[in-house]
């Protein structure tokens, strides 16, 4: 009897270890007192992407204003030479070496600000008449947790005016287990993580549907939590591990 005791008080406490396991998997809790976002959203950023280290981008150089590019659209250029288009990386100091310009300072910068720079460097140093720089940066992208508890996937950012509702889409839309009526946008305002909550779940939630993503937000589409699938996961084993002890603590007793 004392052994069935024991074997019990064990078996309790295993349990309740693995009990504290249940949904672990799900992500950006929102603690208590910390305020969720839920009106006056803003449809658009704020402000405009600002390069940042780790970004990369291409850039096309042209003269006379680009009447090249012109000419070439106009097919007055017919033995234009193809242009391979190079990555460049920022480094961690916020510089990106370029041919003849070197270390060149363009983190903090927007693509606008950034191409009125290396148009004004190239013409100061080397001469360029009226150089007309096009920059594209090429790893934007956002990531989305569908709402599974698990696969995020990264969406590349093909324009600036990708949507919520768009880049859900690309994701492959919201899972079986994910929560329209709460879906975050995580994203960095004046250096301070922002969490945007909208609910996708009512028609009025369209109006939240064409907000504007911008490069490096989260997409978190809340799971729904699977209480009674996940204990089950848990009770499964333990009652097999009953039984087997149960068997064995008989077999002992009938042997005495």
């Amino acid at each position: 009897m004392r052994n069935k005791g024991l074997l019990f008080s064990l078996l309790t406490a295993l349990f309740l270890l693995q009990s504290c396991g249940i949904n672990s998997n799900l992500m950006f809790r929102t603690p208590k007192g910390v305020k969720e976002v839920k009106d006056s959203i803003p449809l658009k950023p704020v402000s405009e992407y600002k390069i940042s280290r780790d970004d990369k981008f291409t850039f096309m150089l042209y003269t006379n204003e680009g009447e090249r590019i012109v000419n070439e659209m106009a097919g007055m250029n017919k033995d234009a030479i193809a242009k391979a288009e190079i990555e460049y990386v920022v480094r961690p100091d916020g510089t990106a070496d370029l041919p003849i310009l070197g270390a060149t300072k363009v983190s903090g910068l927007t693509v606008k600000e950034c191409e009125d720079t290396l148009a004004k460097q190239f013409e100061a140093k080397n001469g360029y008449n009226k150089p007309f720089v096009q920059v594209k940066l090429t790893n934007q992208r956002v990531i989305v947790f569908p709402g599974n508890g698990s696969a995020a996937k990264v969406i590349p950012l093909q324009n600036n005016n990708t949507t919520l509702m768009e880049a859900i889409a690309l994701a492959g839309g919201i899972a079986d287990r994910g929560k329209a009526s709460k879906v975050k946008i995580m994203r960095v305002v004046n250096n301070v993580r922002t969490m945007y909550v909208v609910d996708l779940s009512r028609i009025e939630g369209l109006e939240y549907a064409d907000m504007i993503i911008q490069a490096n937000d989260y997409i978190y589409i809340e799971p729904k939590e699977q209480v009674g699938q996940e204990t089950l996961k848990i009770v499964a084993p333990i009652v097999s591990l009953v039984s087997s002890a149960l068997v064995i603590i008989t077999v002992f007793s009938t042997l005495k």
